[in-house]
């Protein structure tokens, strides 16, 4: 359940499932998702559901994390790249592939322990964590061209459309009862938001835990 065959056979259903980007497929095929998963669930690693991760947190589903990141990087080069909820650091480890250089933040410090741990493992080195409050961003890396949060807010921060680089592209779950993802794109006019598929997302949560 853990081989290259079932990594590229999860592949092909996100194909069939409406993903074009070639890109983001490829490099979905490449990243062992079991790592990113507790050992008693690692069976379940490619099936198209999201997966508990400890603290409250989910991993979300291929098709999302495939979602998300066809939306962000809309078939062009990524700069600097600012995820906000590094959770289990798959998602992260996708976008290393893709960006320069990716910052993340997530708000629960044993998690992110974990998470730092298996980045170093796979010698992803491309990446900046970060042990915040991801609700006010990483201001002084500042401006993003991309920016992804994987947990849901019924609205964005101030802070964060301001670090969002012009022509840069926010992608992010947004609602309450009812969430939608949803991509916000600034130009020289101010900022565009386009309201996409229904979603179900953790909900986005201010202040840190250490312990």
């Amino acid at each position: 359940m853990t081989s290259q065959r079932t990594r590229l056979r999860m592949v092909e259903r996100l194909r069939t499932q409406g993903i074009d980007d070639e890109v983001v497929l490829s490099v979905m095929g490449s990243i062992p998702r079991h790592l990113f998963i507790e050992e008693a669930l690692a069976s379940r690693a490619y099936e198209d559901v999201a997966l508990p991760i400890n603290y409250g947190q989910t991993i979300s589903s291929p098709w999302i994390v495939a979602r998300m990141t066809e939306l962000l990087r809309a078939n062009s080069e990524l700069g600097k790249v600012l995820e906000i909820g590094t959770g289990c650091g798959y998602q992260t480890a996708v976008l290393a592939q893709l960006a320069q250089k990716v910052y993340s933040i997530e708000r629960i410090g044993p998690l992110l322990t974990r998470t730092r741990i298996r980045l170093q493992e796979l010698q992803i080195r491309n990446v900046h964590l970060r042990h915040a409050d991801g609700l006010r961003g990483f201001a002084e890396a500042a401006p993003f061209d991309g920016i992804i949060m994987t947990a849901v807010t019924t609205h964005v921060p101030p802070a964060l459309l301001e670090q969002l680089a012009m022509g840069g592209r926010m992608v992010f779950p947004k609602g309450s009862q009812k969430q939608n993802l949803c991509v916000i794109e600034r130009n020289s006019q101010g900022y565009t938001e386009t309201v996409l598929e229904e979603v179900n997302f953790v909900p986005m949560l201010p202040g840190v835990i250490k312990k």
